[in-house]
């Protein structure tokens, strides 16, 4: 059975009938366990077994904008209050425009929610892994090897004996999105943390000679916030409010100065 998380979402809501239009997006929807809304404070909480990236786009099927402020585990009676054990993100950026976002959080000492999107692939089966090093300088070509701690051979993600960071396949749609969530249980965020999240260009056959050779994307991963860690609403750099960072990352690029990236 899957593990729920919860996932406390920002949502631009200014009255009652936002809040209706909120909650009547996530009804009766399989993998939506619990729907928390703050009309005040333009929180939404959400518990859910599905990945974020739908339950996002449920929320902003009620016509609202929506962000992501934080994850965490749900309270069990063997953990009360859900001690957060950590999160994090990895913003992944690649070859003929593949981008990809995955989160990382740790419910349990043994087990790690791992789960996102990536754009851009050819339809069917990538490999996903976790790579040693957080060295973007040469792209995806300088981020090492598998992570490997202890130097086992490389095999499926349901193995005992496989790389730490052997994460198995993600498969795009024909349109090219692959949306994914993983419970891992040898993979912790915090060794974890510093490393790159990798996605291949063909299907990881688990065989021993595998290797990622044909690197379509990565990103360093970082520290995220968890539950409530995150209340800003206003940039401390520029001034501007998340909703209008929000519409500045929305914006299409400037026809004179397209966007590149060197990965």
């Amino acid at each position: 059975m899957s593990t729920p998380t919860k996932v406390e979402f920002a949502v631009k809501m200014t009255c009652q009938s936002c809040v209706a239009a909120v909650k009547n997006s996530l009804r009766d929807i399989d993998g939506v366990q619990g729907v928390d809304v703050d009309l005040q404070n333009e929180r939404v909480v959400v518990t859910s077994t599905l990945p974020t990236a739908k339950v996002q786009s449920l929320l902003e099927s009620s016509g609202r904008s929506v962000l992501v402020r934080g994850q965490g585990p749900v309270a069990t009676a063997a953990s009360v209050g859900a001690q957060h054990l950590g999160a994090a993100v990895a913003i992944m950026l690649g070859r003929s425009g593949v981008t990809g976002l995955a989160r990382f959080t740790q419910v349990e000492d043994d087990k790690c929610i791992l789960e996102g999107t990536v754009d851009g692939l050819s339809p069917g089966k990538h490999g996903i892994h976790i790579h040693e090093y957080g060295d973007i300088s040469q792209g995806c070509e300088s981020v090492g090897d598998h992570f490997n701690p202890y130097q086992r051979p490389h095999g499926p993600p349901e193995a005992e004996d496989r790389h730490v960071g052997d994460l198995g396949n993600v498969e795009a749609d024909a349109s090219g999105r692959a949306i994914f969530r993983l419970e891992e249980k040898v993979v912790k965020v915090w060794d974890v943390i510093g490393r790159t999240i990798v996605v291949d260009g063909v299907e990881d056959d688990y065989s021993p000679a595998y290797k990622s050779t044909v690197r379509v994307a990565c990103g360093i991963i970082a520290r995220s916030a968890g539950l409530f860690e995150n209340d800003k609403k206003v940039c401390a750099c520029t001034g501007r409010t998340m909703w209008q960072e929000k519409e500045d990352l929305s914006a299409p690029a400037p026809q004179s100065a397209p966007m590149t990236s060197s990965l």
